[in-house]
């Protein structure tokens, strides 16, 4: 089997997709352009304020620009987040009180909000150990949202709805904005007072319009991902009604100082440049997801989503159905890795997660996941996430090898 020309093939069949690609790419950079107009963008607001951080007129247009760009009331972009997981946990923190439940209504949530929630480990401060209590809404076995039981799943004491938007480490679609509007418009009619958060990581710059732009409460994400275009080197955000952001950033640093601090380590210029690029870095990765899912497709593996389909996020979901497999494709894709090409991945405990995960992330931006990378937790049916892409070219040049990769297990 030829495999160059397998993806060269696929490669052609996609150019319709890519230009429809191209077309969104256009409109959400003439979105971010305007808002860099309205707000007079200058060199000026590149500097940053060292100390608290107080007055940095550069955060201050950022916050905004990100306000605007999401059709919310008030953003805060800070890099003191450590990672999305972070920027959510000062959202749930800083709106929820002993007292009040949080339901999850997309099935269980990502691995790393596990300990955050209450759900795995103790003695660390988890929601449920300050008397928050949890319940989750189960997938249907199509794996969609259980529309019935929604309609009749708000309880007097539901503070809180996590609507987590992309499918993290589980095989279901990942949800489109319409499905967000769908679940606001069923919680709000049962208690207009419930919150609809949402956790928008991996889905930024996807579709027309974002979460916040359709009803949602609050949002969060991370810089790393989608709205950093690649280039920023740490951070989060929270975006919203305008009084949960500054619970959320009361959360991040402490009531009475909430988002009038944090000090950007001059860090502002790659702000703001990340964000107008990150339009066209989403769009590669995008494309180079129709490229894993189409090929893949084509060799008989189950794929999520399918090649054509509009995404919702920037993962591509391969079951492998093999741990041998798994890693196999990890270390290809490590191994075509502009930044650490030489490292073999193994299978290893992380941070925030329950199972063993093999990972492959050469880039640039430790833990970037705009930047091509793979993963997957060592746990049946072994399925493979890519995510990411600087450009295709790349994603092609990479799953070729990987593939390649396993066809030689297969026949050793």
């Amino acid at each position: 089997m030829n495999i160059d020309l397998l993806i060269e093939e696929a490669e052609k069949k996609l150019i319709p997709t890519f230009t429809q690609i191209d077309r969104q790419v256009k409109q959400h950079l003439q979105k971010i352009l305007t808002a860099f107009q309205d707000h007079r963008v200058g060199v000026h607001h590149f500097s940053s304020v060292s100390g608290y951080g107080h007055d940095d007129l550069g955060r201050e247009v950022l916050d905004k620009i990100f306000a605007q760009i999401f059709n919310a009331e008030s953003a805060a972009v800070r890099v003191q987040f450590v990672s999305g997981t972070h920027a959510i946990a000062a959202c749930l923190y800083g709106v929820l009180r002993p007292g009040d439940e949080m339901l999850a209504v997309a099935g269980h949530p990502y691995d790393t909000l596990e300990e955050v929630i209450g759900v795995r480990s103790e003695g660390q401060g988890s929601l449920q150990e300050f008397g928050i209590s949890y319940r989750e809404l189960d997938l249907t076995s199509e794996g969609c949202i259980d529309w019935d039981g929604l309609d009749r799943a708000i309880k007097p004491e539901t503070k809180l709805v996590l609507i987590q938007r992309s499918c993290g480490y589980s095989w279901r679609q990942s949800l489109s904005v319409a499905d967000i509007q769908r679940i606001v418009k069923v919680v709000k009619q049962q208690n207009p007072d419930t919150v609809c958060f949402v956790d928008n990581c991996y889905g930024e710059f996807i579709e027309n319009l974002e979460p916040t732009a359709v009803g949602v409460d609050l949002m969060a994400g991370s810089l790393i991902k989608n709205p950093g275009g690649t280039i920023v080197t740490a951070g989060g955000y929270v975006a919203g009604r305008e009084d949960l952001v500054e619970k959320a950033c009361c959360r991040l640093t402490a009531p009475g100082i909430g988002s009038s601090g944090g000090a950007t380590f001059d860090q502002n210029r790659l702000l703001f440049q990340g964000l107008f690029l990150a339009p066209q870095m989403v769009a590669e990765a995008v494309k180079g997801s129709h490229i894993i899912a189409l090929v893949f497709s084509e060799l008989g593996y189950e794929v999520n989503p399918l090649p054509f389909v509009p995404r919702r996020d920037i993962i591509q979901g391969i079951k492998l159905g093999n741990p041998k497999k798994l890693v196999a494709f990890c270390r290809s894709i490590q191994r075509n890795s502009p930044v650490g090409s030489y490292l073999d991945p193994v299978p290893a405990p992380m941070p925030g997660y329950e199972s063993n995960l093999v990972m492959a992330g050469g880039t640039f931006i430790d833990g970037s996941t705009s930047e091509f990378s793979a993963d997957g937790p060592l746990r049946e049916p072994y399925i493979v996430f890519c995510q990411g892409g600087t450009h295709w070219t790349h994603t092609s040049i990479a799953i070729s090898e990987a593939i390649k990769a396993i066809i030689n297990l297969s026949e050793s």
